[in-house]
């Protein structure tokens, strides 16, 4: 093949490309959404230590629940849980704390506003920062997520 030829079949194909290539991006761009936004989870995945179980289920129970209750009455919480893995491996979470949230913008507030609410619920900052390492020597957290919820719309 002459190199007049060899470039006229390159220029063809690399136009063919481009052109099912521009169909497929445009089709992609015109395809309708089916789905919106939902809330916000945050995911938390725990591994509570060893003979710790009851004592660390005791704090969800009361300081943990106190504050998502709190957040509940002020809109900002749709609902909170608490999984139980069965039968988790060593080193793996057995707990995983799943909190709804009605949106992102629930995480937009003061500082100041933050230490009120973790006031109210402890007692003070201090006892706040004492219960943070109580809580340490009960659990280990393996990680967290914030998740945004997809709705179909139809």
């Amino acid at each position: 093949m002459n190199k007049t030829l060899r470039a006229a079949v390159w220029a063809c194909a690399l136009a063919s490309t481009s052109l099912i290539g521009g169909l497929t991006a445009a089709q992609a761009q015109t395809a309708e959404r089916v789905y919106d936004e939902g809330p916000v989870w945050r995911v938390s995945a725990v591994e509570v230590k060893p003979g710790m179980f009851n004592t660390y289920m005791k704090y969800l129970s009361t300081s943990w629940r106190a504050i998502q209750e709190a957040d509940k009455k002020k809109g900002d919480v749709l609902s909170y849980r608490i999984l139980r893995v069965d039968a988790a491996r060593d080193h793996e979470p057995d707990l995983y704390l799943l909190i709804e949230y009605k949106n992102m913008a629930v995480f937009d507030q003061s500082l100041k506003d933050s230490d009120a609410q973790t006031a109210a619920v402890f007692g003070s900052l201090a006892k706040a920062q004492e219960m943070a390492v109580t809580r340490e020597s009960m659990r280990e957290t393996r990680g967290s997520m914030l998740l945004r919820e997809l709705k179909f719309i139809n």
